[in-house]
């Protein structure tokens, strides 16, 4: 099940929303934390054992090793560790393992392994890293252990972020779950559903129009795409994943919301970024501080312990640290995006940007001005993109080499008036989050509208939800890009 279909929007929301607000606040987590387990259980009954199991193993390793010291608590929270990696690494990893072990076998002359491919549970990375980050957090002692396990079931298992994200950390909702009274009101119930009423319309009328042009242009033969459609295509794809992926974060906040929650932000008009660096402070944020408090801190801090100098290879000591650092966590990033080497490939990328930032680029973009730097930004990161939407290595530089050789072509792909109008759409909506005034404004429509806001935020909500059903019912439903992760 899925937030943009109309099994979703027309059945199961009204029905669970009835339900949640007839329930009261002394039934209302369970009355969630059942619609959450039956709407992972509609999508991927198969693996939903696997995961209660893990959240149970979790619930009991970590309440062990909070009342522990010492060495055992390091023994329970390396197991806790361990467990959630290996459901990971098997789940997700396993088939990419497989296939470079045959592949190793196909050099040496062997007969290829017998394998049987493993099916990659629903938002499985997603899962894990929440789950990690309460086991990171409680060993650290920043966060009490969760008293009861439907508690703590819920925090893995609340439906409106179980899929994509945001990634939510325990200190950030734990105080929610016990209690939310002060922020489950009218105003909050509003502001959410129009709220996810626009993450809806970013999916339905933007990120799919313009995707279904995308796929037509990447399934041309080689004879047929010439350079001009790759652009338009690799253009009109790195709009689409962000209105596609943020637009599930903004489904995801408005139903928290409407329920009474309050889930951390995920993006900010990435696009508007100067830099690499920032772009990585502004898109998938939770992800990218994820990595940064849990890989990239504490490797910095194991590497500068090991380098006594100054100066190494003719870098001070700081940039050989961040180079070491930012390697291996966006190796890391890109692996934990996709089990292929286009992901870790695009994640070197992604760090070979941030380390040219760091010696020398955002120097020169600071001197270019606002305008170039945020156009170098853009086009670096759609070089990355077409590698992150490519199936193999070879596929992306194909598509690369195709963008320079400004080859003619006929162009075999209709790019009708709706494509032109959802991208000229897509440019404005991604870019006007760099104005001051306009930044100022979405901050109050989604924090503290007053009531001519709301009440024309909720009509326009109105409208905006009966053209996505009518397009739905039309045409039918497109899973979200970052499902596959």
């Amino acid at each position: 099940m899925v937030f943009n279909s109309s099994l979703f929007l027309l059945y199961f929301l009204p029905c669970f929303l009835i339900l949640y607000y007839l329930a009261g606040r002394r039934f209302n987590n369970w009355v969630l934390l059942l619609a959450s387990i039956g709407f992972y259980a509609w999508g991927a009954p198969k693996f939903l054992f696997f995961l209660m199991a893990s959240v149970l193993a979790d619930f009991v390793v970590v309440g062990q090793m909070s009342r522990r010291e010492g060495s055992a608590r390091r023994r329970l929270f390396w197991l806790s560790v361990m467990l959630n990696l290996a459901l990971l690494l098997y789940f997700k990893y396993m088939n990419f393992f497989a296939d470079q072990f045959q592949a190793i076998l196909g050099l040496i002359g062997s007969k290829p392994a017998v394998w049987t491919r493993i099916a990659l549970p629903l938002g499985i990375s997603f899962i894990t890293f929440q789950k990690l980050s309460y086991t990171l957090e409680v060993h650290k002692k920043r966060q009490p252990v969760f008293r009861k396990l439907q508690d703590y079931a819920l925090y893995i298992f609340m439906f409106p972020q179980l899929l994509s994200g945001p990634i939510v950390r325990p200190g950030q909702i734990s105080g929610q779950i016990t209690d939310r009274s002060g922020q489950d009101n009218i105003d909050a119930r509003l502001t959410g559903f129009y709220r996810f009423i626009i993450g809806l319309s970013k999916k339905v009328l933007i990120a799919d129009v313009l995707g279904v042009t995308v796929n037509e242009i990447f399934a041309l033969s080689p004879a047929e795409l010439s350079s001009g459609i790759t652009w338009i295509g690799a253009i009109a794809y790195t709009f689409q994943i962000y209105f596609d992926f943020s637009g599930y974060t903004d489904m995801a906040i408005g139903l928290a919301r409407m329920l009474g929650f309050r889930l951390p932000e995920n993006f900010n008009s990435p696009y508007v970024s100067q830099s690499i660096t920032e772009f990585w402070r502004r898109w998938h944020m939770t992800l990218s501080f994820w990595f940064r408090d849990y890989i990239f801190l504490p490797l910095a801090y194991a590497t500068s312990r090991k380098l006594p100098k100054e100066r190494y290879i003719g870098l001070r000591a700081d940039k050989v640290i961040y180079l070491v650092a930012t390697t291996v966590t966006f190796l890391l990033c890109g692996f934990w995006h996709g089990a292929a080497w286009t992901f870790v490939i695009w994640g070197a990328y992604m760090g070979l940007f941030l380390i040219i930032d760091r010696l020398f680029l955002i120097k020169y973009l600071k001197k270019a001005g606002r305008i170039p730097s945020v156009a170098i930004t853009f086009f670096l990161l759609m070089i990355g993109w077409l590698i992150f939407r490519s199936q193999t290595l070879s596929d992306a530089w194909f598509l690369i080499k195709r963008l320079f050789l400004f080859l003619p072509g006929d162009n075999m792909v209709w790019l009708n008036p709706k494509f032109w109008t959802m991208l000229v759409l897509a440019i404005i909506f991604s870019f006007w989050g760099g104005s001051r005034k306009v930044e100022t404004w979405i901050g109050k429509l989604y924090d503290n509208p007053g009531n001519f806001l709301m009440f024309t935020s909720t009509v326009m909500a109105l409208m905006l939800f009966i053209l996505c059903e009518a397009t739905i019912t039309s045409s039918g439903f497109n899973p979200f890009i970052y499902f596959r992760f």
